[in-house]
């Protein structure tokens, strides 16, 4: 099947919406309080060829290995950077909570990066398909991309 051999570079995008809290260190104004968001993630994937069908990636593949990493992992909980534990502590004693912990402050950009470069590659590694962006919305008119 087509690929890039043919001179065309076929890039397969899926959409998984999530809920999720966090807080940003040091922020200068109100987003140094905890919040909340409707994320939008758009992972975008290609591969050297397509499959014996003409696809980079099947669309449901990606909502069940990313979709289920996310949903285990952000989905409704608390994003926090590993220097708020003691937030995510009170958080995580009070509701049951499993916080998940950046190394970084949890901005849209560290967390798409975090997406890229960190789980993705772990997540995608036996699919034939490398992640090759992230598109993260924070807010329907706010989002940040990292390729």
């Amino acid at each position: 099947m087509g690929g890039s051999d043919d001179g065309f570079e076929f890039i397969c995008t899926r959409r998984i919406e999530f809920d999720a809290a966090h807080r940003i260190l040091n922020h200068e104004s109100k987003c140094k309080m905890l919040h909340g968001h409707r994320y939008a993630l758009e992972a975008s994937f290609t591969a050297k060829k397509l499959d014996d069908l003409g696809r980079v990636i099947d669309f449901g593949t990606i909502r069940e290995v990313l979709g289920s990493w996310v949903e285990e992992h952000l989905d409704h909980n608390t994003i926090l950077s590993i220097k708020d534990k003691k937030l995510g502590g009170k958080i995580s004693s009070e509701t049951g909570q499993k916080i998940y912990y950046l190394k970084e402050n949890p901005t849209a950009e560290n967390i798409a990066n975090h997406l890229l470069k960190e789980i993705c590659p772990k997540l995608f590694a036996k699919k034939n398909v490398k992640c090759v962006a992230i598109k993260l919305y924070e807010t329907p008119n706010c989002y940040v991309e990292t390729k």
